[in-house]
């Protein structure tokens, strides 16, 4: 092959090179040993706890403040569905108290004013 011809076929490989997967902010990972998700770039980190649930809010990694954020937390075991308030828990955290979680149970939390806006998260407990 003359060096003409081999330029398609380097920049075909060049081209496949750059085809890897970016990340802007990686794989979210627990800190308080919780199960986390990522929504509008916030991340919610559920905590299962003896007396209830503790939900953990980060802003690129920061505790993001709770302060004025209202919320309820739904969930759904089997055919039964219970909705519990959240409440300012601390710094970055809000509670529920009084609630259970078994493998498998399904919980939405509804949260109003995380950055002016209301927020959905889905969890799945582990």
């Amino acid at each position: 092959m003359s060096t003409k011809q081999w330029i398609p076929v380097i920049a075909v490989v060049i081209a496949l090179l750059d085809l890897t997967p970016v990340y802007s902010h990686g794989v979210a990972k627990p800190m308080h040993g919780g199960i986390v998700q990522v929504v509008n770039d916030l991340s919610f980190e559920l905590v299962i706890e003896m007396d209830g649930v503790t939900i953990y809010l980060l802003d690129h990694g920061k505790p993001m403040a709770v302060k004025g954020i209202t919320g309820k937390l739904t969930v759904l075991q089997g055919d039964n569905k219970m909705d519990v308030d959240l409440k300012e828990g601390g710094d970055n955290k809000l509670r529920a108290l009084g609630v259970k979680l078994g493998k498998g149970d399904k919980v939405v939390a509804t949260l109003s004013n995380v950055a002016g806006k209301t927020t959905t998260v889905r969890f799945v407990a582990k």
